[in-house]
């Protein structure tokens, strides 16, 4: 029956531009809950998948209203920013593109989170300079750590530049931490309206695959979720 619904549902959105899904609801984490259903359609959609958990409605895509605002006012409320998740290794520009356009459409912001661990390096030798020669005189070498975070945000600034261009009307906000991606990405969701992530189709994996980041945001994330596929 499981498999029956969701070829008639990738069916149905062959030839959409989206397919949105509701979750069950809400978990132990205050994430999503997804049936099995949900997780084979977004593992096997050719087309942005959405997911909106269960009771979520068109006041949370907007900021908190102040008191006195009618419930038909809440559109001219600033909506919640957009945030997307991006690998400066492998940027794909069909998931780059569906967050700009999501937060031209919303009139928001757009905050890009990139997260990034630091190579494993053993300890130099007591004997190794530590030092590097400059015309002034000898500095201090830069710090590993320190070094890989100014790489990582140049990097993520190279990708960005195009799409800013692109998009000149939606503000960007770049942030670039060393940590675990589904960490910075569900603590970015707490106050956004959507979280806009990437599933590789290129993968060789038997069945359909989501990827451990995506399987991992779509149970914890406090917003809705755009699931974007790509090569």
């Amino acid at each position: 029956m499981c498999d029956a619904t969701v070829t008639t549902v990738l069916a149905a959105s062959a030839d959409a531009d989206l397919l949105v899904l509701g979750s069950l609801g809400l978990g132990a984490l205050s994430g999503f809950v997804t049936g099995s259903v949900s997780q084979r359609v977004v593992g096997r959609s050719t087309r942005p998948v959405v997911l909106v958990r269960a009771g979520r409605g068109a006041a949370d895509e907007h900021l908190s209203a102040t008191d006195g605002v009618a419930p038909e006012e809440i559109p001219t409320t600033p909506y919640r920013q957009v945030v997307l998740g991006l690998r400066t290794d492998r940027p794909c520009d069909e998931l780059i593109e569906f967050a700009f356009d999501a937060a031209r459409r919303r009139d928001t912001g757009l905050r890009v989170v990139h997260a990034f661990r630091t190579p494993f390096r053993p300890a130099p030798a007591p004997s190794a300079p530590l030092v590097t020669v400059a015309p002034e005189g000898p500095a201090l070498a830069p710090q590993p750590r320190a070094q890989a975070l100014a790489d990582e945000e140049r990097a993520l600034t190279a990708v960005l530049r195009p799409w800013r261009e692109k998009y000149p009307t939606v503000p960007v906000t770049e942030a670039v931490t060393e940590g675990r991606v589904t960490v910075e990405l569900v603590r970015a969701t707490r106050n956004a309206g959507l979280l806009v992530v990437g599933r590789r189709t290129t993968d060789h994996r038997v069945g359909a695959h989501t990827g451990p980041v995506t399987h991992a945001v779509l149970h914890h994330a406090g917003c809705p979720v755009a699931v974007v596929p790509h090569d």
